[in-house]
């Protein structure tokens, strides 16, 4: 069965084609980093529009690049929540005029879920059930998946998502837009015992995560060192920083990891989404999983970031379990998982 994915809930318009949820046949992405990059970060009517101008042209080239017409496709999948609203539509809009043109069903597809089935496109062994971890630009969750396409949320973040954090700590010290990848490199330089750190837990819910006051933290000291005492702000300034903050922020992830696996035992592990393409993360989490005993799968980069590949993956399990959207399907800001 050959799945059209369609994503567009930030700043990449996507699209691909999967044949029966594993084989990735075609993955097309037009990113938005240069048109925001002036901004610091993304400027949602902005994205909107940059959706509407690329989308058509980003379905055909995924089409084409599949050797495929849009009369091989069995059904079209496409991000529906969670994200920025008007980039949701924008995706939303177009899947749904063309499944009505095609007489193609329309599923809907949730965004976490999407990232999770990134996996599913290079690791043919795994199967639910499993543990999983999303830490992206917008969501920091920790699930239980127990099917295809039944999750239970164990934990998630109350206020910053992790890449929220790391791109806004990454603005304060000067690096260019988006700053995860600056940041990761730096982090490799610098001295992570140098500034004292700490992120902040959520009484009563020890499974959420919370980095908006470690994200302060680090604009306060920057603030303080460079307009109050006259710092320059140097590569060493912005490596020990970088490093203090990251390895801050990997261990409070990974420590709700640990918590879950000390109390209810080894589990197979996913880790997904954006922030998935951190070394020290990716490094953090392979350590928790052999600590453990248990296994770990991660996502290629290239899959990591938003893309309509983990879309198309998702929604085939979707579409086996009778989900469907018809002309009314809405979009949502925030839904959960």
């Amino acid at each position: 069965m050959k799945i059209l994915g369609i994503e567009s809930s930030c700043d990449e318009t996507a699209a691909a084609v999967v044949e029966d949820g594993r084989k990735l046949l075609s993955s097309v992405v037009a990113s938005q980093i240069d048109i925001h990059a002036a901004y610091g970060g993304v400027v949602p009517e902005i994205a909107s529009r940059a959706h509407t101008e690329a989308i058509y042209g980003v379905v055909e080239s995924a089409l084409l690049q599949a050797e495929l017409t849009i009369d091989d496709i069995d059904a079209i999948a496409v991000t529906n929540a969670p994200g920025l609203i008007g980039a949701l539509l924008t995706g939303l809009s177009f899947a749904k005029g063309l499944a009505f043109a095609t007489k193609k069903p329309l599923i809907p597809v949730h965004h976490i879920r999407g990232h999770v089935a990134a996996n599913y496109l290079v690791h043919e062994d795994l199967k639910p059930p499993f543990v999983s971890l999303v830490v992206s630009g917008g969501h920091t969750s920790l699930m239980r998946v127990d099917d295809y396409t039944k999750y239970s949320l164990i934990g998630h973040a109350r206020d910053d998502a992790a890449g929220e954090a790391f791109d806004k700590c990454a603005r304060v010290l000067g690096l260019p837009y988006p700053g995860g990848a600056a940041m990761d490199r730096l982090a490799s330089l610098g001295d992570k015992s140098k500034y004292k750190f700490t992120a902040g837990s959520v009484d009563g819910a020890e499974y959420d995560f919370s980095f908006s006051g470690l994200k302060t933290a680090v604009i306060n000291l920057v603030h303080q060192e460079t307009t109050q005492k006259g710092r320059i702000i140097d590569d060493e300034f912005r490596a020990d920083i970088a490093a203090s903050f990251t390895s801050v922020l990997v261990k409070t992830i990974t420590s709700r990891l640990e918590l879950l696996m000390s109390r209810e035992g080894a589990m197979d592990i996913v880790l997904a989404g954006g922030v998935a393409a951190n070394s020290h993360l990716r490094a953090a989490v392979s350590e928790t999983a052999e600590k453990f005993g248990a296994k770990l799968f991660l996502p290629p980069l290239k899959l990591c970031g938003d893309n309509a590949a983990m879309i198309a993956a998702q929604g085939y399990f979707e579409y086996l379990a009778g989900e469907r959207g018809t002309t009314d399907l809405n979009a949502f800001a925030t839904k959960s998982v």
